[in-house]
C-alpha cells in the first residue's frame, strides 16, 4: 500500500447530469486559492526550496510569462507536472475559410502530466458528507467555451446549477441578486434583466465585466426557499475561483 502524504476534503453534491436521485458527485473543498507568492513562501517554510521565497517567485513569474508567450505562438508545453496547449474552437465552412475572431475562440488548456499522476497514490480523500441543505452551487458552465468551474466569458451566458438558487425576495432587500467579486476588490451585481433563467436548481446569467480583475468569486443572495420566502436574505457562495477568459 502506498504511503499517504496528502489529504483532500470533499463534499457530495447531487449529480444533475443523470436522472438518478441517489447519484452524487464528489467535489473538492477548496479552502482558499494560493497565489504564486504564497506557494513560494510555503515551499521555503517546509523545506521544499533552497532559495528565498522572493527569488523563487521572481523566477516562477519569469518562466510563466515566457510560457504564455510561447503558447501564443502555437507551441505546446510539457513540464512533466502539467502540459499546456492552445486550441481553436469553432468550424470553418469551406476549404478556403480563415480564422474569424467573431466565430472562433482561442482556448488555452492545461492537463496533468506524468509527474503529477505519480503523486495520486499518496493522496487520500475524506468525504465530509453532503453540504448544508440551505442551498448550494454545484457547478457553473461557461456556455461560450464549455468550460466547467473554470473560465468566464464576459457578455456571454453562465449556467449555474445547484439547489435553492432562485433569485426571489419580498422587495425589502436590495441585496438580493447575483454578484461577481473580483480579485481587484471590485464587485459587480448582475442586472436583473441579465438573469436569463431563474429556477430553483438552475440560473443562467449574462457574465458582467469586473473592473481590473482577472479572477473572481460568485455569490448568490436570495430569500428563496422551498414553499416560501425567508424573512432575511441568505448568501450562497461558490467555493471555487473563476477566471475571465
Amino acid at each position: 500500500m502506498a504511503n499517504i502524504f496528502h489529504k483532500i476534503r470533499a463534499n457530495l453534491y447531487r449529480n444533475y447530469l443523470t436522472e438518478d436521485p441517489d447519484d452524487y458527485s464528489i467535489r473538492v473543498i477548496a479552502d482558499r486559492s494560493l497565489n504564486i507568492s504564497e506557494v513560494c513562501e510555503i515551499a521555503v517554510a517546509r523545506g521544499g526550496a533552497d532559495v528565498t521565497a522572493a527569488a523563487m517567485e521572481h523566477a516562477v513569474k519569469l518562466w510563466l510569462k515566457e510560457m504564455g508567450y510561447q503558447l501564443c505562438d502555437g507551441y505546446s508545453i510539457n513540464t512533466g507536472w502539467f502540459t499546456a496547449s492552445v486550441h481553436i474552437k469553432g468550424v470553418v465552412d469551406n476549404p478556403l475559410g480563415q480564422y474569424d475572431p467573431e466565430k472562433h475562440t482561442i482556448i488555452f488548456e492545461l492537463h496533468q502530466g506524468a509527474l503529477m499522476r505519480k503523486e495520486i497514490p499518496g493522496i487520500t480523500v475524506e468525504i465530509q458528507g453532503a453540504p448544508s441543505t440551505d442551498g448550494y452551487i454545484a457547478q457553473v458552465l461557461d456556455v461560450k467555451t464549455g468550460s466547467i468551474n473554470n473560465l468566464l466569458t464576459v457578455d456571454r451566458n453562465l449556467r449555474i446549477s445547484g439547489s435553492k438558487l432562485k433569485i426571489a425576495g419580498d422587495g425589502k432587500h436590495d441585496s438580493v441578486g447575483v454578484y461577481f467579486h473580483g480579485d481587484s476588490g471590485a464587485t459587480v451585481k448582475v442586472d436583473p434583466t441579465d438573469i436569463v433563467i431563474n429556477n430553483p436548481s438552475e440560473l443562467m446569467v449574462v457574465i458582467p465585466s469586473v473592473p481590473m480583475s482577472t479572477t473572481c468569486t460568485l455569490e448568490i443572495i436570495t430569500q428563496y426557499t422551498v414553499g416560501y420566502i425567508l424573512n432575511e436574505p441568505r448568501s450562497i457562495t461558490f467555493d471555487q475561483t473563476l477566471t475571465f477568459a
